[in-house]
């Protein structure tokens, strides 16, 4: 069933996608990965009800110079970069403008992980069902950079699941995951937030906020 658009809020949408996830629910070779900063509300959602931990892929857009907005690419935390060469060539952008835009964003990408981590290290994917998470998708460069860090760390399986996404975003990804859920793809999709009444950034606290609170229960249905 279709759902209801737009969606009321980030917390709602992870809601709605739980419903589609279920079978995934209390299985120990589980994990959910939001995007920052947008898909973690949606993935602490999640996570919660599937009984599964919560980690972060921390991931920057690349925008194209001369107009940000615009993706060519997009870097993971680890490294991972993806590029669209066919957009790059056809924009006639350098590689210099590239390599420029790159270093400014991996430097925010850099204090991200060093802010939401503090020292601990991405949990473990070798082997694991992984389920990426965002809020929206529009040109889906992120997720392919998501999907590329999951794939680098040897996730057993790779589960795509977003409330809302571009049609083109949808048939990008779907050959380069193992599932590909998305509730809705609307025709004239504009951007992701127009399918939120309340869509308002996502700070570095609450990241945070929600990181420490999946870790606390998670812990907590551990044996003793």
């Amino acid at each position: 069933m279709k759902p209801d658009l737009p969606y009321p809020n980030r917390t709602e949408a992870g809601r709605l996608l739980v419903a589609e996830l279920a079978h995934y629910k209390s299985k120990p070779d589980v994990v959910v990965l939001g995007l920052t900063r947008g898909g973690v509300p949606v993935a602490a959602e999640v996570a919660s009800a599937l009984q599964a931990p919560l980690d972060v892929i921390v991931v920057r857009k690349l925008g194209v110079p001369f107009q940000p907005e615009l993706a060519m690419g997009a870097i993971a935390g680890d490294g991972t970069q993806v590029l669209d060469k066919d957009l790059v060539r056809a924009l006639g952008i350098t590689a210099k403008d590239v390599e420029a835009v790159t270093a400014r964003e991996r430097a925010e990408l850099e204090r991200r992980e060093r802010l939401y981590r503090s020292g601990r290290p991405p949990l473990d994917l070798k082997g694991r069902t992984a389920i990426l998470i965002d809020d929206g998708l529009a040109t889906g460069s992120t997720m392919l950079a998501a999907v590329a860090f999951a794939r680098r760390r040897v996730a057993k399986r790779i589960v795509l699941a977003v409330p809302v996404a571009s049609v083109e975003a949808v048939d990008k990804l779907r050959e380069k995951v193992d599932e590909c859920l998305c509730l809705a793809t609307p025709d004239l999709f504009v951007a992701v937030g127009a399918w939120y009444r309340n869509f308002l950034p996502v700070n570095d606290a609450e990241v945070i906020e929600l990181l420490q609170e999946s870790a606390k229960r998670t812990a907590e249905t551990l044996p003793a």
